[in-house]
């Protein structure tokens, strides 16, 4: 079995047990989850290195030695594990198959969405608050229902190109050690990739390499997204996220998350985006899919996760398709 084929399965399998389990809080309780372990790194250079009292020259090649090191130290652990792996033979498929799946967000990311829609549901627009604010960065107090529903939509496809899809491209890629350093590098950006006071120097190189290595997955995404929506809602549904992402995916501030975003505007019909608050402050931005529906419900989230559902299938469908392929 040479490399490809064995990601393929690993990746298949890591698909199907992630979809089954997700993140069983029982484990992560008594043992720190590899994406803790990133952040507690990335705590440690920032805190040393990156300095209040230093110029912003300084503070910026500080914070691309740190990233160097913490991809370094991924890599470095990526190819350590694969090769005690190797010495385990169908033991060490299953050891990989469980890393891999760690790494992966698929029921993790369908639950924290699905709770937004409960919450609504449950205790109307206090309720929805609070599920929505576990996933969004924007202030909740400012959202009504409409505003809470696209912003968990907004969510899932953002976090099914960066959570899903990209650590499965780039496992496929390089293996354990693409997959670990591009976590890592993930991690970082949503730690020390923002543009305030302290980290838009320190965080640049962490910002712009996680822009980089999320570019072909956001793109793969749209396609995703499209042959899920082909599948759950029709064929004009699949056709209209291609060309709503083709068309509108580049409105957003980020390069990448506008094109899953706008593919499941696309999809559902939805306007997505637009003016939001984050920290007080708004946010302009034009609106995704501008000529779509405005009024977001608890329903669109429902359908919004069943394409999820059939664009993690689909890729579980291409990884299983090309082992086979290569066998």
């Amino acid at each position: 079995m040479n490399n490809l084929d064995g990601h393929m399965l690993v990746l298949f399998l890591a698909l199907l047990l992630d979809r089954l389990l997700g993140d069983p809080q029982w484990l992560w309780s008594r043992i720190p989850h590899p994406v803790v372990l990133f952040g507690k790194a990335i705590s440690i250079c920032d805190k040393r290195w990156n300095l209040p009292s230093l110029d912003r020259a300084t503070r910026r090649a500080r914070g691309l030695l740190a990233i160097g090191v913490l991809l370094a130290g991924s890599l470095i652990t990526g190819y350590l594990l694969k090769a005690f792996f190797s010495l385990l033979g169908p033991a060490g498929i299953f050891a990989e198959t469980l890393l891999v799946c760690v790494l992966l967000a698929q029921k993790s990311l369908y639950d924290h969405v699905d709770a937004v829609a409960l919450g609504l549901k449950q205790d109307g627009l206090t309720g929805g608050c609070h599920a929505v604010s576990m996933i969004v960065g924007r202030d909740p107090a400012t959202l009504d229902e409409a505003g809470i529903c696209r912003a968990a939509i907004e969510s899932l496809a953002e976090n099914f190109s960066d959570g899903v899809v990209a650590p499965a491209l780039w496992y496929v890629l390089l293996g354990l050690p693409g997959i670990l350093a591009y976590k890592m590098l993930n991690t970082a950006d949503s730690m020390i990739g923002h543009k305030n006071e302290r980290y838009i120097d320190f965080g640049w190189a962490s910002a712009r390499l996680d822009d980089v290595a999320n570019w072909p997955a956001a793109r793969l995404s749209i396609l995703l997204i499209a042959g899920g929506a082909l599948c759950r809602l029709g064929r004009d549904a699949g056709r209209e996220a291609v060309m709503t992402a083709l068309r509108d995916g580049g409105l957003h501030r980020s390069p990448n998350s506008g094109r899953p975003e706008a593919a499941m505007a696309g999809a559902l019909d939805l306007q997505l985006a637009g003016p939001r608050i984050y920290g007080g402050s708004l946010v302009r931005e034009p609106m995704i899919n501008a000529g779509g529906r405005n009024g977001a419900t608890a329903g669109d989230i429902k359908q919004a996760l069943a394409v999820f559902n059939a664009s993690c299938s689909l890729l579980a469908a291409v990884a299983l398709a090309v082992f086979v392929a290569f066998l």
